[in-house]
Order: structure tokens, then sequence, then C-alpha cells
């Protein structure tokens, strides 16, 4: 692990952000979360950048929570739902940025992971990769937003079906239900996202960000509000039984049997 667990370049006016743990498939440690935050701002202070490309190395966009690390994150607060919300107050920071930000979802993107790519403007998905909030899955409340995004682009139906369930989709369906732009091949995604943040910072950059202001005005502090409503009812589940089995299932490879305590 010599490289740092977040990586950030730029070539012209488009950037490129990249989760840099494929080994632990780009999951939501206590080092990435810090390194993401730490590198939010230093997007934000380079005035050349027109676009952001968010991405995931290996073969994975974010796997979301790691188990074996926690589910909230130590030293944000005293109280379970402040260290639930501490947990995604990193990834929250994407709705800072006042460029477009696209994300190249080179694969499997979960729970944690999938609620980051909802945070961006355009999605270019893997149509091989599976994607969705699986929480139901785990005995959790979704987090991150999820509850407030997610209705808001594939319809209240859609989404109702998807967090009940907690079943994952691959990037075919996404795409047609309205979740990506579009889904490729593995091999394309981060070309296809690059050639679509060359057609943007072609564009007047003022007016692409004024835009953006426009369309997200109301939608930050309500994504920010609702991810402080999730956060409380998140706390209150993972302290149930089920919550517990669902995170042992994961780990030892098994379905859960969940009792409703």
């Amino acid at each position: 692990m010599s490289q740092p667990p977040i990586l950030y370049s730029r070539k012209g006016h488009i950037g490129l952000l990249e989760l840099n743990r494929p080994e632990g498939r780009n999951a939501m440690t206590p080092e990435l979360l810090d390194a993401f935050a730490e590198a939010i701002p230093e997007v934000e202070a380079d005035r050349e950048l027109r676009v952001l490309i968010l991405t995931g190395r290996g073969s994975c966009f974010s796997a979301g929570a790691d188990f074996n690390a926690g589910v909230q994150r130590e030293g944000e607060g005293r109280l379970p739902h402040e260290r639930s919300y501490g947990m995604y107050a990193p990834f929250l920071r994407v709705l800072d940025l006042e460029i477009p930000v696209i994300g190249a979802l080179n694969g499997h993107a979960v729970g944690g992971g999938f609620g980051l790519s909802l945070l961006t403007d355009i999605r270019i998905g893997n149509r091989e990769a599976k994607y969705g909030a699986n929480f139901a899955r785990i005995g959790l409340h979704s987090g991150l937003g999820i509850s407030y995004l997610l209705p808001r682009l594939v319809g209240i139906s859609k989404a109702s079906e998807l967090l009940f369930t907690g079943r994952l989709i691959l990037g075919d369906e996404a795409e047609r239900i309205g979740l990506f732009s579009r889904a490729v091949a593995p091999e394309d995604v981060l070309s296809e996202a690059q050639a679509l943040a060359e057609e943007i910072a072609s564009a007047a950059p003022l007016a692409v960000r004024a835009m953006k202001a426009t369309m997200r005005r109301s939608n930050d502090l309500q994504i920010r509000e609702a991810a402080a409503i999730e956060a409380p009812l998140q706390a209150e589940t993972l302290d149930t039984e089920d919550a517990r089995e669902g995170m042992r299932a994961i780990l030892e490879k098994r379905p859960p049997v969940f009792s409703g305590r």
C-alpha cells in the first residue's frame, strides 16, 4: 500500500479522482474516507478544472462499508447517529463541487459505494457490473441520502423495489431505468467518461457551472438533510440482531437468516 488511497490528477481542463484501494474493493475504510475528505479541497482549489471524473481502480468502483473496519466513524461524535453520519460525511463533500462530476463506474458499486455514485451528476456504468443499495439484505437502513436520491432518479416504485429487496442490478438494467446515462463494456467505461468530459469541457464553463447550480440549488441541502435523517435510523438498525446476522452472513459468504429482532 505504498500508493495513497485517493489519487487526483488533471489533464487540460479535466480532472480524475480515483479510489485507489483495489485490493480492498475500494471499501469505505477510515484511511480511504480521510483521504477522500482531504482530496476534495484540492479539487475545489484547481481553478483550471471544468469537469471531474470520479472512478475506482480495479474491479470495483466501491464495495461500500468495510465490515471488518466497522460501519460507523470513530471520533465523529459521542452519539451513534453522529458516528453513522460521519461515515458518509467525506463522500457528501462531492456536493460542494461547482463543476460537473461524471461517475465512471468501472465496476461494482454497492451500499455506500452506490450512494457515492448517486452524488455524481452523470453516471457511465459497466454493463456487466452490479449496482445497488443492499442495506435491507444486511439488516440496516440506507444512508448517504440514498432514500432521497434514488426515487428522484428512477421513480418511487422502482426505488421502493430496489430498497426493500436490497437487490443488485446489472449495468444494462441501470441504464434502462435511467440510473445511468449509458452502460458500456468494462474496458470502455473510462474512455466514454473522458469523451463526455471533453465535450462538456469545450462548452462555456461559466454557463455550465451556473446550470449545475440551478439544478442543485434545492437538492444540495435536502440531500444532506436526508442523510442526517437516515443516520439515526441506520444507527438504530445497526443495534439489532438482524444487522449482526446480516454482517456475519456477508463475512461468512452465506445467505442471512433474519429474525425480526
